[in-house]
């Protein structure tokens, strides 16, 4: 996650995040999307229009300044929307084990419920496979909602089904830190789960919620595959035998992963670089790498990024060192991020990111089928799968 405790809206301070679809060009970004698709024909426009595209893992912040959470998504927005071609975001309600976490995520739903209200014509809710079929047919943008930590559960399981009934279709078991359901990825006695963890485990099976294994440690992850009763994600990560870094994952849980059915997202986070930011080389070779150990049907996207262009400005820059500050005092800052490092791929900052990825895969190679999978199938498959 890009560590705000907002979607769709805007959080004290950050006014100057976001920008248009066309900001970041002195980072790398593309001068024009729209130059890109012309240059090149080998996955055009139009394929990518009539293929389902998930981003497994991002935030939507508005780029109007003017718009706080409780607002309708402005027209700046729905416009990046659209021009995303995106079928469908999972978004996070929660994230980490601060504060009164069951109340917020509960605030959350009712929040982005009515921000769907707002701009039915534009916006779905996602729950089954048919809404997220139903969210391509009608060109609209599905939203799908995920917790990224299980601590608001607070050794109560009977939990789980009131979230699912609520809405939340994905929930990660831990995120870094050690909590009551296992160890997270930056805990250094790599305990695995906890009976209470194993327990989580089978009832989110029984309700049909998604388990989403990122942000854990590697005898969480692997235990949580083991013990899976449907396919599970790791939603947005890396591929740790390129970049050693405690966010990547080891090539055995993502083969085991790919055994289970499930789908990795690698992420458009520094963690894919062995310092400084992302480029679209570090992209690329993480998802060949994961495409080689699990197989094309298992890898997808997950940005951990937002939809609009980042406009790197002053105001950003300051932003992003006092939210970096705020994860270093709570013990969630993983090795690879830093005060000055850019959480995003400068060459894809635009909200066609995926058309240019897509774009750029085919230049290297990769079939139209390959692209499509990737894109959004086979995350599409495993929601369908698991939810019904």
């Amino acid at each position: 996650m890009r560590r705000r405790d907002f979607l769709l809206g805007s959080a004290a301070g950050v006014s100057g995040l976001c920008a248009s679809a066309r900001a970041g060009e002195a980072l790398g970004a593309p001068a024009s999307a729209r130059g890109r698709r012309e240059g090149r024909a080998a996955y055009g426009a139009r394929a990518y229009s009539q293929t389902i595209v998930i981003d497994a893992q991002a935030v939507i912040p508005d780029p109007d300044p003017n718009v706080v959470l409780e607002s309708a998504p402005s027209q700046r927005l729905l416009s990046d929307l659209q021009a995303s071609g995106l079928t469908a975001v999972s978004m996070t309600l929660n994230v980490g084990s601060t504060g009164d976490r069951m109340v917020k995520a509960i605030r959350k739903i009712a929040t982005f419920d009515e921000k769907v209200a707002a701009a039915p014509e534009r916006l779905a809710r996602i729950r089954t496979g048919a809404d997220l079929r139903n969210a391509k047919g009608s060109g609209r943008l599905g939203l799908i909602y995920n917790l990224q930590d299980s601590s608001l559960l607070e050794n109560d399981l009977t939990r789980v089904n009131l979230l699912q009934q609520l809405g939340v279709r994905i929930m990660q078991l831990t995120y870094n830190t050690r909590n009551q359901i296992g160890d997270g990825c930056l805990e250094q006695d790599n305990s695995g789960l906890s009976n209470l963890g194993h327990q989580l485990v089978a009832e989110m099976a029984r309700v049909r919620m998604l388990m989403d294994l990122s942000h854990s440690g590697q005898r969480t992850i692997a235990e949580a595959i083991a013990e899976a009763k449907a396919p599970p994600i790791i939603s947005h990560s890396g591929c740790r035998s390129l970049i050693d870094r405690p966010r990547n994952v080891f090539d055995a849980e993502l083969r085991a992963l790919a055994d289970k059915g499930g789908v990795v997202g690698i992420y458009f986070m520094p963690f894919l670089s062995s310092s400084g930011p992302p480029s679209r080389d570090d992209l690329i070779r993480h998802l060949e790498h994961a495409v080689n150990v699990c197989g094309e049907d298992h890898v997808g996207l997950g940005t951990d990024g937002q939809i609009s262009a980042v406009q790197v400005d002053e105001a950003y820059r300051e932003e992003h060192r006092k939210d970096y500050e705020s994860r270093v005092a709570q013990g969630l800052a993983a090795p690879g991020e830093g005060p000055d490092v850019l959480q995003f791929v400068p060459q894809y900052n635009a909200p066609e990111r995926f058309l240019l990825l897509a774009q750029d895969l085919a230049a290297r190679g990769w079939t139209a089928s390959r692209i499509e999978k990737l894109l959004g199938l086979n995350f599409a498959r495993v929601f369908s799968e698991v939810w019904g």
